[in-house]
C-alpha cells in the first residue's frame, strides 16, 4: 500500500464517527462563505500555497485544471456565477469556461468546459477554519482536492470525499478592490524586498528583480500599484560588476536629489559571493529619474543597503558576514562616499533570530518623538519563520554597538491563521496627509514558500505602544479589504 493511499485512509478515519458498526464521514461545516459575484478571485490551496490554474493557458473544452505558483494571471482568476440553492459555477476569466467534474467517481480530474449549467459544474462553499473554504460538487457531493497532498506546480486537481484535509481547503483572494477608498494585498505580486515612498501626490514602489534592470511603479493610490506598469529606470547590463542579480533597491531624497541604493552581483552560477552595494544619483527631484551611476559602496560582500540619519549625519546600513550574517553600519561623508570603517551593531544571538538560519539583515530606520530605532529581518528568508526584530538607540553613537538595545522578542512574524508566512524585509512610509504610519513588507502565501520571486509586496497601517515602540499587529490575510491611507484622492 502506498504512502499516498495510507495518508488518504488516515484522513478519512480521522474525520469519521461510528454509527452502530458503520463508519460514516463526520459532518463538516457547510455554512456558505460570502462571495461577490461581480468580483474575480484567485483560489489558493491551504496545503501547497499554490493557485487553481488553467493548465498551459488552454481555452478548449476538457483542458485540465491544476495548481500552479500564484501569478494572478487571468488563467488563475475565477468568477462565481450564482446557480441557486447556495451553489455556484466558477467561470475562468481567461477562457470563459467553467469548472467541471464530468463524472462522480473518486479521482475524477477537474477540467474546464462550456457552461451548460449541469450539476457537475456547480459547487457550494463549505467553511473551514481560518477563513478557508472547501468546494463541494453538487453532482457527486465530493470536494475539490489536490491529488496526494502534492505541493508541486502542475499537480492534478481531482474530486475526493469531503475529509476536510488541508489539500481540500482553499483561500478566496479577491482580485483588486471595487470599493473606493480601500485596497487589498498584495499590492505587487512577485515583489520581494519592497521599498515604497509617497512623494508629491504619488506612491513609488521598487522591488528586487534578480536581473539586470531596476524598475519602479507609480500610482496615486495604493490599490493602483497592483496594476501599475513596471518602468525600467536603470539598466545594469553595461556594468560588469552589476549584472545580472539586482536586489533590495531603496531610494532616499537627500540634499535635493534621489539616491537609489541597491545590491548587485555578476551573473555567475553562485552569485552570492559577488554581491556588493552600489548607488545611483538622480538628475532632479523625480523618484523615477533619470539616474546615473554614482559610486560603489564597498569591495566586500554586503547586502540590503539603507540610510540612517542622526544628528545631521548620514550612515550606510547593511548586512555582512562577521562570523554570522550581521547588521553593519558605516559613516558617510555624503550620500555616496564612505568616511570610516564598517562596524557591526547586531548579530543573530537570540533563538528566534537563528530559527531557520543565523541571520540579521534588512535594517530599516524608524524615528518617532526623538527616538531612533532600527527594524530588521531575522532568521533566514528561505524558511517560514523569517520575521522582524527591533533595535533602539539608547546611547548617543550609532557606530557603537553597546549604544543599541535589542528587544528580546520579534515585533512582527508569521500568522498561520491568516496564511502569511515569512513576513520581512520591510520599509516605512507616511500616508499622503502625513497622519498615519505604514509598513510595507514581503511575505509568502504558504509555509513551503522560499526565498524567491514568489514573495509578494503587502502594506498595512501600524500604531504605537505606550513605551514608544511600534505596534505592527498581525500580518493581514491576502484579499482582506483595508482602508486606504488617509489623504488618498477619492475621485
Amino acid at each position: 500500500m502506498t504512502k499516498a493511499i495510507l495518508k488518504r485512509i488516515n484522513a478519512l478515519l480521522a474525520t469519521a464517527v461510528v454509527v452502530g458498526t458503520t463508519a460514516v464521514a463526520s459532518p463538516h461545516p457547510v455554512l456558505a462563505a460570502t462571495v461577490d459575484t461581480s468580483a474575480s478571485y484567485v483560489l489558493v490551496n491551504r496545503n501547497s500555497g499554490k493557485a487553481l490554474d488553467v493548465y498551459n493557458l488552454a481555452t478548449n473544452d476538457g483542458a485540465p485544471i491544476v495548481q500552479w505558483s500564484r501569478n494572478d494571471g487571468a488563467w488563475q482568476q475565477w468568477q462565481f456565477v450564482d446557480s441557486g440553492g447556495g451553489y455556484y459555477r466558477l467561470r475562468s476569466r481567461h477562457s470563459g469556461k467553467v469548472l467541471d467534474f464530468p463524472s462522480t467517481a473518486d479521482r475524477t480530474g477537474l477540467v474546464q468546459t462550456t457552461d451548460a449549467g449541469r450539476t457537475g459544474q456547480q459547487f457550494r462553499l463549505a467553511d473551514s477554519d481560518g477563513g478557508h473554504v472547501r468546494l463541494v460538487n453538487r453532482a457527486s457531493g465530493k470536494a475539490l482536492d489536490v491529488l496526494d497532498f502534492s505541493t508541486a506546480d502542475g499537480a492534478q486537481v481531482i474530486q475526493w470525499p469531503d475529509t476536510g484535509g488541508l489539500n481540500q481547503q482553499w483561500q478566496l483572494v479577491r482580485v483588486g478592490s471595487s470599493t473606493p477608498g480601500t485596497f487589498t494585498n498584495p499590492i505587487k505580486r512577485n515583489g520581494p524586498d519592497p521599498w515604497l515612498q509617497h512623494h508629491n501626490g504619488y506612491y513609488y514602489l521598487a522591488t528586487t528583480t534578480w536581473n539586470s534592470t531596476i524598475t519602479m511603479r507609480r500610482s496615486r493610490t495604493l490599490a493602483g500599484l497592483a496594476s501599475a506598469p513596471d518602468t525600467v529606470i536603470f539598466d545594469l547590463s553595461g556594468r560588469p560588476d552589476g549584472c545580472c542579480n539586482m536586489w533590495a533597491p531603496e531610494f532616499h531624497l537627500l540634499n535635493g536629489r534621489w539616491y537609489l541604493y541597491y545590491v548587485a552581483g555578476r551573473n555567475v552560477p553562485d552569485y552570492n559571493p559577488t554581491q556588493r552595494l552600489h548607488v545611483l544619483e538622480s538628475a532632479g527631484t523625480d523618484p523615477m529619474g533619470p539616474y546615473a551611476f554614482k559610486a560603489d559602496l564597498g569591495s566586500t560582500w554586503e547586502l540590503d543597503p539603507s540610510i540612517l540619519q542622526h544628528n545631521g549625519k548620514l550612515y550606510l546600513m547593511g548586512s555582512a558576514m562577521d562570523g554570522t550574517q550581521s547588521l553593519t553600519i558605516t559613516p558617510l561623508a555624503n550620500p555616496y562616499t564612505t568616511s570610516g570603517a564598517r562596524r557591526t551593531i547586531s548579530q543573530p544571538t537570540l533563538a528566534w533570530e537563528r530559527q531557520t538560519g543565523a541571520v540579521n539583515e534588512g535594517a530599516e530606520p524608524l524615528y518617532r518623538n526623538g527616538r531612533v530605532m532600527i527594524v530588521y529581518s531575522a532568521s533566514a528568508c528561505w524558511g517560514p519563520d523569517y520575521k522582524l526584530g527591533l533595535l533602539t538607540l539608547t546611547g548617543s553613537d550609532p557606530l557603537n554597538r553597546s549604544h543599541w538595545t535589542k528587544s528580546p522578542d520579534p515585533v512582527f512574524q508569521r500568522n498561520d491563521g491568516n496564511g502569511v508566512f515569512a513576513p520581512g524585509h520591510n520599509g516605512f512610509f507616511k500616508s499622503p496627509d502625513g497622519t498615519e504610519d505604514w509598513i510595507v513588507y514581503h511575505a509568502n502565501d504558504s509555509a513551503s514558500g522560499g526565498c524567491d520571486m514568489n514573495r509578494s509586496t503587502r502594506a498595512q497601517k501600524f500604531g504605537w505602544k505606550a513605551d514608544g515602540t511600534p505596534d505592527f499587529g498581525t500580518p493581514v490575510r491576502l484579499g482582506t479589504p483595508l482602508a486606504a491611507p488617509s489623504g488618498e484622492p477619492t475621485g
